[in-house]
């Protein structure tokens, strides 16, 4: 795998200060309120196993599966929804829990989808956001760290559904997914 990377972007260390920086602002901020983390599957299942274990308040977890991308470098634009909630929304202060906010196309359609749920508030934390990418007007209320305009790989982000195990972040080199 190491072979197909040109650099490391983030090492585990400052992956884990990250986090942990996330889970105080989270804790601080969902103190009184009941907290519902919900994870994009696949690639946000690492970052939220770490995150809810640095968050201090009751929190509630429940996945959301979608795709955008296939086996492509690029999403498609079209958001399909591979598994739904179990939870039902009303009453919960939801919390998405994404890895990666690029384009912004996938967020925006899961929290207009959301949103007609009627929880008492919803928010977005993401690990990394990607700015230059981005073409729907979707923020985050919490950001990790700023990544560039590059496919990145690890810690849960993959190509193809490999290099997700890796524990740091790196820059996929561009022959190995032709862009």
């Amino acid at each position: 795998m190491k072979k197909d990377l040109e650099r490391v972007l983030y090492s585990e260390a400052e992956i884990h200060e990250t986090v942990k920086r996330l889970g105080v602002q989270i804790s601080a901020d969902y103190a009184e309120k009941n907290l519902l983390l919900v994870s994009v599957l696949k690639g946000a299942v690492v970052f939220m196993s770490d995150l809810m274990r640095e968050i201090t308040v009751p929190c509630a977890i429940d996945f959301m599966a979608v795709s955008s991308y296939g086996q492509e470098a690029k999403s498609s634009g079209v958001v399909r929804i591979l598994k739904d909630l179990d939870i039902h929304l009303e009453g919960y202060d939801v919390l998405i829990v994404e890895d990666i906010l690029d384009s912004g196309c996938t967020l925006n359609y899961i929290m207009g989808l959301l949103a007609d749920r009627h929880p008492n508030s919803m928010r977005i934390c993401t690990l990394f956001d990607k700015p230059e990418g981005r073409k729907a007007p979707v923020k985050a209320d919490y950001v990790g760290m700023l990544v560039p305009n590059e496919f990145i790989v690890g810690y849960g982000l993959d190509y193809a559904e490999k290099y997700r195990n890796l524990p740091y972040i790196a820059v996929l080199k561009p022959e190995v997914y032709k862009g």
